[in-house]
């Protein structure tokens, strides 16, 4: 069953430097609908305007994964972790028994485009510690990359879950296809573009919730950029 859940559903937070799109119940917003995809608490897809950011704030017990678009974003945290986040890195930041943190645009003139996640992880009170890998466009042209993994022989960042995160940029007219393990679901997030799934159109935002099928195929209506979560069904 493969069920489409349409933009507008989402919530937004907008202010003279920030423009965020919420999956899940986050911060002022809230929908019992959408609380979190099993593990998969948050999904924010959000713009940072030149020379602005998150300062210092908390976490604990979460897996919060930074995946950027566009732009550049500056990181750094009590565990240690520090470094410039560019166009096609992920960072993966354990927050575990607790760590602050902040984050803001390295430009002083252009906006920086990124999604960020947080999981729950498997286990609590973890150490807290972070991890970066630089990928490419051309790593995920018209075919999935595997970005973060609970399995380290996967590639990409490490994070304490069972779950996988997949990036895939298809140009126009290109498809690419993803099985699904047993007992495993998806959760499909549009970032930009136009693709069709299973003869339905999805658009900028739109997401697909995927259950209880072993395939399906993403072809694309338009140069198109998404994100796939696997987890636990």
């Amino acid at each position: 069953m493969i069920t489409k859940r349409l933009a507008n559903t989402r919530g937004q937070t907008k202010t003279n430097w920030l423009q965020s799109f919420h999956s899940f119940s986050f911060n002022y917003f809230y929908d019992p609908n959408w609380i979190q995809f099993g593990p998969l608490r948050v999904l924010n897809d959000d713009r940072v305007a030149a020379g602005s950011g998150f300062p210092e704030h908390p976490h604990n017990d979460a897996e919060v994964i930074t995946y950027v678009l566009k732009g550049e974003l500056a990181h750094k945290d009590s565990s240690g972790g520090v470094g410039v986040i560019g166009e096609s890195q992920v960072q993966r930041m354990t927050t575990g028994t607790g760590v602050t943190h902040s984050e803001f645009n390295y430009s002083e003139k252009n906006e920086v485009h990124l999604i960020q996640v947080w999981f729950l992880p498997n286990k609590r009170n973890l150490e807290p510690s972070y991890e970066q890998i630089n990928f490419t466009k051309d790593d995920r042209k018209n075919k999935l990359l595997t970005i973060a993994s609970g399995d380290k022989i996967d590639g990409g960042v490490f994070f304490n879950q069972d779950a996988k995160i997949y990036v895939t940029n298809l140009e126009k007219n290109n498809s690419c296809s993803i099985s699904i393990p047993e007992k495993k679901k998806l959760y499909c997030y549009l970032i930009e573009g136009s693709v069709k799934i299973a003869d339905e159109n999805y658009f900028t935002g739109d997401a697909a919730i995927v259950l209880n099928e072993n395939n399906i195929k993403i072809i694309s209506n338009s140069d198109s950029e998404l994100i796939l979560f696997e987890v636990a069904d």
